[in-house]
């Protein structure tokens, strides 16, 4: 496997629960994830390792702030939404610790408060576009960790059509999350190994 995100055609242009079927069967070497992008499977591989620092100080910082119930990790879990007929792995994800308590490799998107996607040079397109679109209809909020330009993005209020408000800041400078988190993120940590994304990728995994 490269660092690029490798689509998967599924064997029949079949439905939702289909594709979602063949991803929870696939055997994904270590370290990537499956995704439904676009109506296609994508495998790609997980956040760099000098990401996880990043990772690491948004967790802490939110935890201090979820809801009551809600669990915030970094765990590899496929978040789906239906009505888009998508699959998310999203790098950080914050949720209600029932959806957890069912069968099966997925839970469902409207378990989710907030999410974090930290973008690279391949797979920043979906962050922004596809998964900015589907999120935008059930999250309450969704943060965007542009690790290319060292800016980070708070989009919130979903609706219908998609987020109605953003707020974007510098890396340095803080962000205040929107309610349910209502608190004001540091951001000084973020810019950790950013500026050799674009030369050691090219385009980025």
């Amino acid at each position: 496997m490269t660092e690029r995100p490798a689509a998967i055609e599924p064997p029949l242009a079949g439905a939702f629960e289909d594709m979602l079927r063949i991803v929870e069967e696939l055997d994904t070497p270590e370290g990537y994830k499956a995704e439904l992008i676009r109506g296609k499977i994508v495998v790609s591989p997980w956040s760099k390792l000098r990401y996880k620092k990043v990772m690491k100080s948004l967790r802490l910082q939110l935890e201090p702030h979820a809801p009551e119930g809600y669990d915030v990790d970094v765990a590899p879990f496929l978040f789906t939404f239906s009505g888009s007929e998508r699959g998310f792995g999203p790098d950080l994800h914050v949720a209600d610790e029932a959806a957890f308590d069912v069968e099966g490799r997925h839970a469902d998107g409207a378990a989710l408060s907030l999410v974090a996607e930290l973008t690279s040079a391949s797979t920043k397109d979906a962050d922004w576009l596809d998964k900015l679109d589907t999120y935008g209809r059930v999250v309450p909020v969704y943060l965007v960790l542009d690790m290319q330009v060292a800016e980070i993005t708070a989009f919130w209020d979903p609706s219908p059509k998609g987020y109605r408000s953003r707020t974007t800041v510098p890396f340095g400078t803080s962000l205040h999350v929107p309610p349910p988190f209502d608190f004001d993120l540091d951001t000084s940590g973020f810019a950790v190994g950013t500026q050799e994304d674009g030369a050691d990728e090219g385009v980025k995994g």
